[in-house]
């Protein structure tokens, strides 16, 4: 009976050591830690200035818990990475405004070769800067990095906190870039700052070359590892196990994209977005 209860009494307080835990700090956590929100997290994600569209998706990619997991307050400078329509600008432009930096790290047209993969990346920056330009009481503090994505520099050496990069990584597999990426990311941090990773989760490790747009989870945490980051903690917080992961046209076949055929509607919205790996690195 005595060890029993003994038994008890331990379970009892491990339990109430995990929970008293704070959920930010910087250290391994389990496959299902879930973050505390913080105030000024949300009162950015609860924003007027969103667009309604970008709201709706939300209950996919879980900002508020997302910014959370990776320490982004205000005080921080933070570097968001290829920010395309700017769906988190709409939320750390605010959240930094009047307190911390927020940078958009965009590919430099001109450091790409001339033609379609040029024009494509002026006009994801004409789109961008239209976007902050047309909002200065949310954009009018917020910074814009051009990179040459063969030889990256996002900043001064030692000068951010926070580097975010949101469901890139398989395109920098694919052209060659991913080291050499995560060591400008490196680079650029500060010792001890962090670099938040959401990526596309393949089933296992895929080629640099695979077109599924999933990448493995045990192949991102190496990828940092190699340039010097050190694991420091994951999230189930953007899984969705419903993501067969095997789609007709990769990723790309899955909301927002709806690359597929009209009668498969209903079939894809049910399963709605990827299944994605949320990674918190640090820089020792």
């Amino acid at each position: 009976m005595k060890a029993r209860s003994l038994s008890c009494a331990c379970l009892f307080t491990v339990s109430t050591l995990l929970l008293a835990t704070p959920a930010m700090a910087i250290k391994p956590a389990g496959a299902n830690a879930q973050p505390a929100i913080t105030p000024a997290v949300q009162a950015a994600v609860d924003g007027k200035g969103r667009t309604p569209a970008n709201v709706q998706r939300d209950a996919y990619r879980h900002p508020a818990q997302t910014l959370s997991f990776f320490g982004v307050e205000p005080g921080k400078t933070v570097i968001e990475i290829t920010p395309g329509g700017g769906w988190y600008s709409e939320i750390l432009a605010p959240l930094l405004r009047d307190s911390g930096t927020y940078v958009a790290a965009v590919v430099d047209p001109m450091a790409v070769a001339e033609g379609r993969g040029r024009d494509y990346q002026q006009r994801g920056l004409d789109s961008l800067s239209k976007k902050f330009a047309d909002t200065p009481a949310m954009y009018d503090k917020t910074q814009v990095v051009k990179y040459d994505p063969k030889a990256p520099v996002f900043g001064a050496p030692g000068s951010a906190d926070v580097v975010l990069t949101f469901r890139n990584v398989h395109n920098w597999r694919s052209a060659g870039q991913d080291a050499g990426m995560f060591k400008g990311f490196y680079n650029v941090l500060k010792p001890g700052g962090v670099l938040g990773v959401v990526e596309h989760r393949a089933k296992a490790d895929v080629p640099a070359d695979d077109k599924s747009g999933y990448v493995g989870q045990q192949q991102m945490i190496a990828l940092a590892k190699a340039a010097g980051f050190e694991l420091a903690g994951s999230s189930e917080i953007n899984a969705n196990p419903r993501d067969s992961k095997d789609h007709p046209n990769g990723v790309w076949t899955l909301p927002p994209s709806n690359n597929h055929e009209a009668g498969d509607a209903a079939k894809y919205k049910a399963i709605g977005e990827s299944d994605r790996m949320t990674l918190r690195f640090v820089k020792r």
